[in-house]
């Protein structure tokens, strides 16, 4: 029995067996590294701390591709639901839009020129102009210019306004067909 067991560890890598009680009376010198922690102790610290730190990086990536999975869902959704209010086909609203154009352009527009047309109120239109300093001592001075003006009176806001108006119109228009 002796010799199988003696075969068996000689094997593995031990070659000589002492017994229990002289185990315990002798010195140990051997297998201790930095202040006394045994090899075995050091290769578990270190493969604990490896694998913790694998794991917690593993984590991490898999938590970065959740959060880009996600951010992929996020996007399809606002594609799917931008798409679908631009196909939203109802004349319904499509008239409601274009009533809701037309009476803002009358009432900002084309109102403000008719009342003083149809009731002979007068237009009061305000402007800068920079004056003359006086020689190079005073420097240009902005004043505030009001005239009263009678009947239809059209500013350059209003044909800078209309015509953008028209633009974005028919430019929409364009770019639907």
């Amino acid at each position: 029995m002796e010799s199988i067991l003696a075969f068996l560890l000689s094997t593995v890598g031990i070659v000589e067996i002492i017994q229990v009680g002289e185990a315990v009376t002798e010195k140990n010198t051997g297998g201790n590294v930095m202040g006394g922690l045994p090899v075995e102790m050091i290769t578990m610290l270190g493969s604990s701390l490896l694998g913790g730190m694998m794991s917690i990086w593993g984590q991490s990536i898999k938590a970065k591709q959740e959060e880009q999975k996600m951010l992929m869902e996020r996007a399809n959704f606002q594609m799917k639901s931008i798409e679908s209010a631009r196909t939203y086909d109802n004349k319904g609203f499509q008239w409601t839009r274009r009533i809701i154009a037309l009476t803002a352009v009358f009432f900002i527009i084309a109102w403000p020129k008719l009342v003083p047309v149809l009731f002979d109120v007068p237009v009061i239109l305000t402007w800068t102009e920079f004056t003359n300093g006086f020689l190079f001592l005073i420097d240009k001075k902005e004043i505030l210019l009001d005239r009263e003006f009678l009947g239809l009176v059209i500013t350059p806001l209003d044909t800078h306004l209309m015509s953008a108006i028209v633009g974005l119109y028919f430019g929409g228009s364009l770019v639907k067909k």
